[in-house]
Parts: structure tokens; sequence; C-alpha cells
């Protein structure tokens, strides 16, 4: 479930880029044509020497991002030539822009995504995953200052406490799967019309239909940065054994007095 989860949300976020570039910008309301300036603005202006460049725009303020966001390589031009696109050909399936196409890959992997993550909650729930290892004991909640200054100066656990969730793992895990997740997909839900016609009105209460919008990719990319730390702290805590237990399920252990153990 986890390398399902790995697959299914890396091609979510960059079919989700392909579909952002259809219109690369954030508003704030039920339409981006109220207007009020947007969030943010993906776009490629005329330079004061008269060449094109890539311009990110957020609240209001400029910066200039040629190459990147803005303006970026054609993929189908062989000499390489630049093109006014919010996001670059490299970040997003397909690489050229093809919006239905992009939403196609979007919808079927969401539901893969979805499926394999009930199968993920039944079974946790079942095994008494949650209950045993993610749910926060009194003794985590008082560990809350130390577990956090020891993420801050990179010390990783040893022995018995290699073997078990600290509490700011427990906290962001319970974050991710039962707060972030559920919201990016409700607010994904909130930008189709055949669910505001089914129950008219709940848009309204995210701010509408560009608000849900603005939501489903702030979200999606708190998913991300956590996606990031995720790995980062993979890395840090011993990468080949981290990888080994999450194929295998063996973990070696440091005893910090009587050596090294392995344990499942």
């Amino acid at each position: 479930m986890h390398w399902i989860n790995v697959a299914a949300l890396a091609i979510l976020l960059m079919s989700g880029l392909q579909i952002f570039n259809a219109d690369p910008g954030l508003y704030w309301g039920l339409s981006s044509y109220s207007g009020r300036p947007p969030l943010l603005r993906l776009y490629a202006e005329q330079a004061a020497d008269g060449s094109q460049m890539g311009v990110t725009e957020i609240f209001g303020r400029k910066f200039r991002t040629t190459g990147v966001l803005g303006l970026s390589r054609d993929p189908s031009d062989p000499s390489g030539a630049l093109i006014e696109r919010g996001f670059p050909a490299w970040l997003t399936i397909p690489g050229p822009q093809w919006l239905a196409m992009g939403r196609r890959w979007h919808f079927f992997f969401a539901w893969i995504f979805v499926l394999n993550g009930l199968l993920y909650v039944g079974y946790s729930l079942w095994s008494r995953h949650l209950s045993r290892d993610l749910k926060p004991t009194r003794r985590d909640w008082r560990s809350v200052g130390r577990s956090l200054i020891d993420h801050i100066y990179l010390r990783r656990p040893e022995g018995e406490d290699a073997k078990r969730y600290n509490v700011l793992q427990k906290l962001a895990y319970l974050l991710v799967i039962f707060g972030l997740l559920p919201f990016m997909i409700l607010m994904g839900i909130a930008m189709s019309p055949r669910m505001d016609t089914l129950l008219p009105g709940w848009v309204g209460f995210f701010g509408g239909r560009q608000s849900a919008r603005t939501l489903h990719f702030i979200t999606a990319d708190l998913i991300l940065l956590f996606a990031l730390i995720h790995v980062f702290e993979v890395i840090i805590s011993g990468f080949w054994n981290e990888l080994r237990s999450m194929i295998t399920g063996r973990y070696e252990i440091e005893e910090p007095a009587t050596g090294k153990g392995t344990a499942p």
C-alpha cells in the first residue's frame, strides 16, 4: 500500500499540474472572472529588451522565473523554443499541454489512491495498527518538546525507541491520513459541476469553486512538503536500513551499549 501511494501521488501531482496549466492561476471566490486579483499567477510577458520572460506573481508581487515557471521549453519543438505555460513539461503528465489527457490520468489515479487509502485504513483498524502504533500516549504528549529538539538536531533514536514512532511522527501521520488527504479529496470533488448540481450550495461553504481549487492546490503542496520531509528523515536515519524494512519487514536496531541486533 505504501508503494502504491508513492506511484499514485507522484502521478496525481504531475497530472494535476497539467490541469493547472490550463489556467495557471489561483483565485478566491466563485469565479476567476470576479475582478479580484489572483493569489498566484504564472505567465509570460515582454521584458524591457523586447524578449519574453516568465513571471510568477504572488499576491501582486512579481518574480522573474524564465525557463521554469511561466515560460519554458516546448518539448515538441526540436529547437527548444520557449513557450508560455505555467509549469514546465518535465513536471507534467503528459508533457505537452493536453488538458483532456491530464484529467484522465488524474481521475484514474485518484480512484486508485482513494481505494488504496480505504484498504489501508480498514487493514489498520483490523490489525490495530492505528490504536497500537499511531495513537499518542500520555508519555508521548509529555515528550513533544524533547522530540522536537531531537528532530532539530537530527538525533536518531536508538535501541527500543527506534522500533516505535515518536510523537511528532504519530501526529504528522494522523494529520495527513485523517486531515489533509480527506480535505484534498473533498476540495477536488468541490470543483465538479456534477457534484454541485447533486448537492447544491455546499461548495459555497468553502468560498466557491475557485476557492476550492486554491485549497486543493495548497493542500497538495502541504502533502508534497510532508513527503519531502519524510524522504529526508528516511535518508538521515539510514537509507538502506529503512528501505529494507519497508520491503522485507526486517529492521536493524542500533543498541547504544550492546551493539547491533536484527528485529522484525
